[in-house]
Order: C-alpha cells, then sequence, then structure tokens
C-alpha cells in the first residue's frame, strides 16, 4: 500500500467513552486516518465531534445509514477501507452488517453483536463477501499475553492442566446507573446490553484470554450471577467453573462491584511442567514459574529477541525497561488488522504475526458464553454444555 487506509466512524463522538481510545490506536502506527463520521445519534453532538476531529462537513454525517451509503457511493480512491463501531452492544449488528452488504471491511467493539444469531448472520456475510471483521478484544494485543500463547503453543508447559482468570471492577459497586452515569446506564440495561450486564461486559474478556492463551475452546460451563447491587435491574457479579476441550480445568470470575478495584484482569495457566501469571496492571512482565527451578519474569521489549517469541516481539513498541500500556495493546490490534488487510488489498498473503487479531470466530464464542453462562446460571444443573 502507497497510502494510508481510510477509516469511517460509527459512534464515538466527543460525548463517548471508547470512541477517542479507537481514534488514538488506529494513529499509532501512521497506517490509519479517519475520513469520515457518524459520531452520535445525537445531530448537534455529531457536528460538533466531527468539526472536532477536522473532518469536512460532507463527509460528518448523522446517521451510520447516510454515512455508508453516501461512502458507498463515492469513487473508489476517495471512499473509506472500513467502518469502526463503538455504539452500545444493541446497535452493533445493524451498521456491522449495512457495511458488509456495501463491501467494506469492519472493526467492532465486543461483544460482538446483541445476540448469537446476530453475530451468526455477520459471520455469514463475512463468508459470502470475503471482507475482513476485527474484534477488538484488547488484551490481546499485549506482548507479554503473545509470548504467554507461544509458550504454551510450543510446549514449555507441558500438557495445560489449569486455568484461573479473573476480572474484578469497582466502578459499579453503588447504583451509577441512576446517578446520571451514561456508560452504567446503558450496560445495566437488559435492552441495550444483553442477557448479562457482567459477562456481557467483562466476562467475555477474561474467557477470550483464556482461550487465547491456551488455544484450547470451553466446552463445559457452570455458572453463578449475581445481583449485588440493590435495585439493579442486571447482574454485576459472576462465577463460573470451566472444562476446555485438551482436559483442562477452569476458574473464572468477573466482578463490577469489587470496590475499589480499577480492571485488575489476571490470568494463570498451569501445565505439567510449569505455569506462567500475567496481570494487567504490570503488563510488560509475564511470571513463568518452573517445577524443578526457580522463577522467572520475562519482560517485554523490542530489543529481546532472543528471549521472546516472534508474536510478542512483532507487538513490542519499545526497548526493554519502557513501559508499553493499554494503548500499545489496543494499537496493536489495528495494526495487525490494517498489514493484513493492505497486504490482502495488494494481492499478499499476510504473516501469522499479521494475522495474529481476534476475529468473527472470537466473537460467536463470546456470545456463546454469555448465553451458556445466563442459561447455566438459571438451570438446576451442575454443568451445561457450552453450545455454540
Amino acid at each position: 500500500m502507497n497510502r494510508k487506509l481510510r477509516m469511517g466512524m460509527v459512534g464515538g463522538g466527543k460525548d463517548a467513552f471508547i470512541g477517542a481510545i479507537h481514534r488514538l490506536a488506529a494513529n499509532m502506527d501512521g497506517l490509519i486516518e479517519v475520513k469520515c463520521g457518524a459520531l452520535s445519534i445525537n445531530p448537534e453532538i455529531a457536528v460538533a465531534s466531527g468539526e472536532a476531529l477536522f473532518l469536512p462537513k460532507e463527509r460528518t454525517y448523522l446517521t451510520y445509514e447516510e454515512m455508508i451509503t453516501k461512502e458507498a457511493q463515492l469513487p473508489a480512491d476517495e471512499r473509506i477501507d472500513f467502518v469502526t463501531i463503538v455504539t452500545p452492544n444493541f446497535a452493533h449488528f445493524a451498521p456491522a452488517m449495512m457495511a458488509l452488504e456495501n463491501g467494506f471491511n469492519v472493526v467492532i467493539e465486543k461483544p460482538i453483536t446483541f445476540s448469537l444469531e446476530e453475530a451468526k448472520l455477520l459471520q455469514q456475510k463475512l463468508e459470502e463477501t470475503g471482507l475482513i471483521l476485527c474484534l477488538t478484544h484488547t488484551y490481546s494485543g499485549y506482548p507479554m499475553v503473545k509470548q504467554a500463547k507461544a509458550m504454551v503453543r510450543e510446549g514449555k508447559l507441558g500438557k495445560i492442566r489449569k486455568v484461573w482468570v479473573e476480572y474484578p471492577q469497582g466502578w459499579l459497586s453503588r447504583l451509577s446507573e441512576r446517578e446520571g452515569n451514561a456508560q452504567a446506564a446503558w450496560r445495566t440495561d437488559p435492552k441495550k446490553s444483553g442477557k448479562s450486564s457482567v459477562m456481557g461486559d467483562i466476562g467475555t474478556h477474561a474467557a477470550h484470554l483464556a482461550e487465547y492463551i491456551t488455544g484450547a475452546k470451553i466446552t463445559d460451563i457452570c455458572a453463578e450471577l449475581n445481583t449485588l447491587v440493590e435495585g439493579r435491574a442486571m447482574d454485576d457479579d459472576g462465577a463460573v467453573m470451566l472444562k476446555f476441550d485438551n482436559g483442562a480445568k477452569g476458574v473464572l470470575m468477573a466482578s463490577q462491584v469489587a470496590a475499589g478495584e480499577e480492571n485488575a484482569l489476571k490470568i494463570r495457566v498451569y501445565g505439567e511442567l510449569g505455569g506462567i501469571e500475567w496481570f494487567q496492571h504490570e503488563p510488560n512482565s509475564l511470571i513463568v514459574k518452573w517445577l524443578d527451578q526457580p522463577t522467572q519474569i520475562l519482560r517485554a521489549g523490542a530489543n529481546y529477541g532472543a528471549h521472546l517469541s516472534s508474536f510478542a516481539t512483532f507487538n513490542c513498541r519499545t526497548p526493554g525497561g519502557h513501559p508499553e500500556g493499554y494503548l500499545e495493546a489496543f494499537a496493536n490490534i489495528y495494526r495487525n488488522f490494517a498489514l493484513t488487510l493492505s497486504a490482502k488489498m495488494d494481492g499478499n498473503t499476510p504473516t501469522p504475526e499479521m494475522l495474529d487479531f481476534p476475529g468473527v470466530e472470537d466473537g460467536i464464542r463470546g456470545m456463546a458464553f454469555i448465553d451458556n453462562v445466563v442459561l447455566s446460571a438459571g438451570s438446576d444443573q451442575k454443568w451445561t454444555a457450552h453450545n455454540i
């Protein structure tokens, strides 16, 4: 490619939570530029947001339908290459499907859709069109998460036996949805969030991380969901026992009422020969615990090629000793997607490192996870098959 990829954004205006993060991540490597947007359902905010991003007036749209229709009518050397969707869960499917129907690739926030059925329809459309969908499960973008995955894949830990993954937050410890917190309001509204609040919002991140690192798939679950803040319409806490297709057992905990916690995502994976531990609050470190030798601490760094996998170093941005965090992990998702899309547009084959970003299969597994957790939590049976 001799140019940047052209991006259009649905949602993510100046009143939004995650839109600015997407734009920063997309811009970090100089591979992508925002060319248009339908940035808010509020016309005044949509226009003001477009002005703040220096978008042309004619490419600051008031609805996603208008944006996709008009962009599709532009000459090939002007129209966007892909659409990024950063709306609440209930507003993911329609713009994603319309984008695909009009020939645009898609980047979309998780969970991928409001329902499993919608996710499967997107998968079908992708198969029909040959387009690309990227799902922003951000935590798989961290270099040391990729190092953990490589170590498991290479058999360095032996056969995987046990997985513990936890994601505690504290931001919903009060009834914030009734105190003017717009982010809390839609996330705890079943008409906008979906079947589960806590599992849809952060439990899917934990489940994806467990499957991503281990390379194993969840086959059965035994779940409990709780609503611990009085007056809340949806669950805000839960725990799940897991069985994987490689025989491993696991435990997943997700809570948004762990008062005082921020985004304390942590995973531990144990095999016959040793285990790994990764904690988002210290993302540059991967602790490796061996059965018969001292514990190691592996550190992220672009100059550690002799010690880290190609997948880890491909996603390292700084020399060792310099911190890389959430924005860099987010940017790795966008960069790998952009490199894959550019290679495809040039008629080239992307490398395995480029292709290392979440897609529609991850989205479908996430939606199935939500469905089956809710089913298990409401059942008298101990275990529920993780059907997809």
